[in-house]
């Protein structure tokens, strides 16, 4: 987006990216803060303006006030604004920016990106709905908060589909009462529930987006916990959730101390749990105990093979 918007021959030399909460969380988890400085010279970000899940509610608050402002009359702030949307935005607000005429000729571009999803590596994501579990199966059943943490969670998921352009079958576990007179709750039917909402979603971007398959190219299953109780037990004894468990990480970063040389201070040194290392991607799923048996045998095998780090170990 960045590298779009600096390469148009109107970019100022001073240029402003405003982003939500979520937007701001997405764009750092897709990119590196040098890669948001290509753009010259400075980039201003302000996630806490705004903590909506939605941008039209943004757009429509004092920060999208302000920045409409920025754009408007005969002297503007900003020569050119380049508007991306990371999920899915309402018509009604699009007609809105393009019928004001004092606007609409400074817009750059404006699109919808459908990012509004966090990657934890090449084969995952998350939705990044830190109050689900509450808000869907809480003791006290709260229907308007369940209903728009579905929404949420749909429009999500589905740009999922949108950002790999596949169209999937959704198959979900539908609700079972247990005899007659049992009802029916709210919680029993989450998983319906989510399932329309992202085939809802789904169906706008048969429409509108370009190229858009429009037969199933694949499958999406939607479950919920009580499809398989024990596989949340059994991953907490991988190598992956004892790193998270019983590290101070942050994300992916583990911050670690190492002696310092000559009885120095220790030093600091960061590293990162990500798909670029490979003893990560081999060992991440594996049960601690085999995990911990692998890596000793790593290391036995790399002190045995390099003459710095036997000096090292033998040091110690």
């Amino acid at each position: 987006m960045v590298k779009e918007s600096s390469e148009d021959p109107k970019w100022d030399e001073k240029g402003s990216v405003t982003q939500n909460y979520n937007s701001f969380g997405v764009v750092n988890d897709h990119n590196s803060l040098t890669d948001s400085l290509r753009a010259p010279p400075s980039v201003s970000d302000d996630p806490n303006d705004s903590g909506s899940d939605l941008e039209e509610d943004d757009l429509k608050s004092t920060l999208g006030k302000r920045r409409r402002d920025d754009m408007s009359g005969r002297k503007p702030l900003y020569r050119k604004a380049f508007v991306f949307f990371s999920s899915p935005i309402a018509r009604e607000l699009v007609l809105e920016i393009k019928k004001d005429t004092l606007v609409l000729p400074r817009i750059g571009a404006l699109r919808e990106m459908n990012l509004e999803y966090f990657a934890i590596d090449s084969q995952g994501f998350v939705t990044n709905n830190e109050r689900a579990l509450e808000e869907l199966y809480g003791d006290e059943e709260n229907n308007k908060k369940a209903v728009a943490c579905l929404n949420v969670m749909a429009t999500r998921v589905a740009s999922v589909f949108a950002s790999l352009r596949e169209f999937p079958f959704v198959r979900f576990h539908a609700a079972r009462s247990l005899d007659a007179n049992t009802m029916t709750t709210l919680h029993d039917l989450i998983p319906t529930k989510l399932a329309a909402g992202v085939w809802d979603s789904l169906m706008k971007y048969i429409k509108s987006i370009p190229n858009f398959p429009q037969t199933e190219t694949c499958e999406l299953l939607i479950i919920d916990r009580t499809i398989d109780q024990i596989a949340p037990l059994i991953h907490e004894w991988t190598y992956d959730a004892m790193c998270h468990d019983l590290l101070n990480m942050e994300g992916n970063k583990y911050v670690h101390e190492i002696p310092g040389k000559n009885g120095g201070q220790p030093e600091r040194k960061e590293v990162m749990l990500e798909d670029h290392d490979p003893i990560w991607l081999e060992l991440r799923y594996a049960h601690i105990a085999d995990a911990s048996v692998q890596l000793h045998e790593k290391m036995t095998n790399f002190i045995s093979k390099n003459k710095a780090a036997q000096i090292q170990h033998g040091s110690r």
